[in-house]
């Protein structure tokens, strides 16, 4: 029995999993996103509880991020080494972060200043881990499958934005920090075990016999030279210094301070922008050939900072859960989108560089969640959603001026 044609060319996108390498990655990069996904909004939740300091929930965000500076030396190492390697390995050394904090946590020793540290070196270990993953979506794929292979990433990472922050909120209020650590660290050691499944890849590497310094510029130089890739990596630059903000730093304070609601509820509204997240990667994923992805990604970064405006001024709780569908849709249009151009205009030898460079402008988020934060201590948070929005806004407007080859992409 033949499917309609229409059917037949939805259900083609999931041809992707017939590549068993790229099953693979997708499993660890499900797993290891629930996991971040789950220890992002316990962090924020455990800091608020332990110090009642709104500056601090944003300081805890941000240092998740803080060594950030430090990934274009981990994109060199993963050009010049194996990346099936490097995600198996990284991920067993978030597990063992994750034991130890729960260890910490059951004697009773941890301190606030333990959190910051262990947090910092679990920042510098996801430095490896995200490029390398997104990297192996090209190295397992061939280049017509790129887009597919880019919104199915976005997919399991939006689906860790479901699962995650509703899981973490309830074990975090039925059995406190201890047992969601406990789920986090599981999360994070199957992860590891699921990427040994990888095996070897087709991607290139530089010569081993190059300095990694060498390296780093080789791969400045060829992302400078090519506008579109610097043009994307500033939109990166851009989110994370504005709209990342709402569903992090700032969503403890909405939930406790403005909707008048607990753990629980601070998890519904996480879920409420993972189910949009999720929705929103699921429709770019079932798209069988993605044409204009720059001005389609112009566009979904302008609706994700509106959206953060529109939320700023909400005071009810349902009312507040739809407009976060309508963030996290945004926000999902926009991770895809900058995927699939990166991976799109990259070459192999380039993706760990490349990539890296991606996480690297994530270095702008301990900036603006840190803002964020202290604007929401001193204004409240809607204030600083709203500031949020209308940075985003303007810094999008003069990117899209000055790199006119986005717009045509």
């Amino acid at each position: 029995m033949r499917l309609p044609a229409n059917l037949n060319r939805a259900a083609t996108p999931l041809g992707v999993f017939r590549y068993r390498a790229f099953a693979f990655v997708w499993g660890s990069t499900t797993l290891v996103s629930i996991g971040t996904q789950m220890e992002s909004a316990v962090l924020g939740w455990f800091m608020l509880t332990l110090t009642d300091s709104p500056f601090l929930v944003g300081a805890i965000a941000g240092a998740r991020m803080a060594m950030n500076f430090l990934a274009i030396f981990a994109g060199a190492i993963i050009d010049l080494l194996p990346r099936n390697w490097i995600l198996s390995a990284v991920e067993f050394v978030m597990g063992s972060l994750g034991l130890l904090m729960l260890m910490l946590i059951l004697s009773g020793w941890l301190e606030v200043w333990h959190i910051f540290a262990i947090t910092l070196l679990m920042g510098v270990i996801r430095l490896f881990q995200m490029p390398t993953a997104q990297s192996l979506v090209a190295d397992t794929l061939p280049t017509e499958r790129l887009s597919n292979g880019a919104a199915f990433n976005t997919i399991a990472m939006n689906l860790a934005m479901l699962l995650g922050p509703v899981i973490g909120g309830v074990l975090f209020k039925a059995f406190g920090p201890q047992g969601a650590y406990l789920v986090i660290a599981a999360l994070y050691l199957s992860s590891g075990f699921m990427a040994t499944g990888i095996g070897r890849t087709s991607g290139r590497s530089s010569p081993r016999t190059e300095s990694v310094i060498r390296t780093v510029g080789h791969g400045l130089r060829y992302a400078l030279g090519n506008q579109v890739i610097w043009a994307v990596l500033a939109i990166a630059v851009i989110i994370n210094l504005a709209g990342w903000t709402l569903h992090t730093s700032l969503a403890p304070i909405f939930a406790r301070d403005v909707l008048g609601t607990d753990s629980v509820g601070l998890g519904l509204m996480l879920f409420a922008f993972g189910s949009g997240a999720l929705a929103g990667s699921v429709s770019w994923a079932m798209v069988p050939r993605l044409n204009r992805a720059g001005k389609l990604l112009i566009v979904a970064v302008f609706m994700w900072h509106a959206t953060i405006l529109l939320f700023s001024l909400s005071q009810w709780f349902y009312l507040s859960l739809a407009i976060l569908v309508l963030v996290g849709a945004s926000f999902a249009s926009t991770q895809a989108l900058i995927l699939t151009l990166l991976l799109r205009a990259t070459q192999a030898e380039f993706r760990g560089r490349v990539m890296s460079l991606r996480s690297f402008a994530i270095l702008a988020y301990s900036f603006g969640t840190m803002g964020a934060g202290a604007l929401a201590g001193l204004w409240g948070a809607p204030a600083a959603a709203q500031v949020v929005g209308v940075t985003g806004i303007t810094l999008l407007v003069l990117l899209a001026v000055a790199a006119p080859k986005l717009r045509q992409a």
